[in-house]
């Protein structure tokens, strides 16, 4: 199953927030020669992807630091231009105009690889190729404002499968005439990934990368201090944070039946279930973290969909991911590993 997003919806994942537990005065790493050095944090922001995406750096030269950034922003806003279905000339928006590719870029064939995986892993539950379904419901919602009758999602879900996506080599081949592909659900994820490895071969280890709430953490903030980040709770009745995170070489993603609501009681949102052709009903959210941004994306996603039991039996099969599910009831129900390390 895949989040569905809009090139101008800025604030739709917005809701993990960094906690700042160590002012920018004051800070110290240990480097090299074993001894402690002080550093600064640089940030910076840039609009890519349809959302926000914030830099964090701690450095000891600044200037070099933001350049490093900008070399960043570089490589995110290039995958932006493969991976996005947005961006009518990008290699996914070609694939889904002509049904097939014969020299897909790299981290289009990676990610589709990795989606298919995934599909296979949660038996349908993720599944890219769902667009034709919310294209469906935007069709609906633009020209009548309701959802779609059961005849119209009926009609569109043959056109729905991962085993219909063809991978060999650079080669990608939808193999139904009517198919399309989102990549919604993983490929902000990958994109996050990919900037923190940028950051890191420039020599810097300890930075965040955050797009709209996809977020990843790579080394420390400061001396033996964790980046931390606060979970929003997905219903005002809870209060504002939901929980805190310590992260450290790790990544973290949230899905929300709050964030894009079809319906005024959340019961139908951009969370759809491709088996069913409608959103799940059990979890209003899920938080995971995962060894990378991809795979938070991703399996917060699926999660949603396959609720609590199915969801945690899934995760179990990630040894490095944990998670924590809020159903539609309020109950917070962590994973047997969420007080892990």
């Amino acid at each position: 199953m895949v989040k569905q997003s809009g090139k101008s919806n800025i604030s739709r994942r917005q809701f993990l927030r960094i906690i700042g537990v160590a002012g920018i005065a004051g800070l110290t790493l240990k480097t090299s020669l074993d001894r402690l050095t002080a550093v600064e944090e640089v940030q910076e922001t840039r609009l890519l992807m349809g959302t926000v995406v914030n830099l964090t750096l701690i450095t000891q030269d600044a200037q070099k630091a933001r350049e490093a950034i900008q070399a960043c922003f570089r490589r995110m806003a290039a995958l932006e231009g493969v991976l996005s279905r947005f961006l009518p000339d990008s290699q996914l928006a070609r694939l889904n105009q002509v049904g097939a590719l014969a020299n897909a870029h790299p981290s289009l064939v990676e990610v589709v690889q990795q989606a298919k995986r995934l599909g296979e892993a949660s038996e349908g539950a993720f599944e890219i190729s769902v667009q034709p379904l919310y294209d469906l419901y935007e069709q609906y919602k633009q020209r009548e404002n309701r959802l779609p009758p059961l005849r119209e999602i009926e009609r569109v879900m043959p056109n729905i499968g991962y085993q219909y996506i063809g991978v060999r080599g650079k080669e990608i081949v939808l193999r139904k005439p009517q198919m399309k592909i989102t990549l919604d659900g993983i490929a902000k994820g990958y994109i996050v990934d990919q900037g923190v490895l940028t950051l890191r071969q420039a020599g810097y280890t300890n930075v965040l990368v955050e797009a709209g709430g996809d977020l990843c953490a790579s080394g420390e903030k400061a001396l033996d201090l964790p980046w931390t980040v606060g979970v929003q709770a997905p219903r005002e009745s809870m209060g504002n944070v939901l929980t805190k995170i310590a992260l450290v070489n790790q990544a973290v993603a949230t899905s929300g039946d709050y964030m894009q609501p079809f319906t005024d009681d959340l019961s139908q949102h951009h969370i759809l279930d491709p088996r069913k052709g409608i959103s799940p009903s059990e979890l209003s959210s899920a938080t995971v973290v995962a060894p990378t941004c991809a795979l938070a994306d991703a399996l917060a996603t699926t999660m949603m969909v396959l609720g609590v039991d199915r969801g945690l039996a899934l995760v179990k099969r990630f040894p490095e991911a944990k998670a924590i599910l809020v159903t539609k009831d309020g109950e917070v129900v962590p994973s047997e590993n969420w007080d892990a390390g």
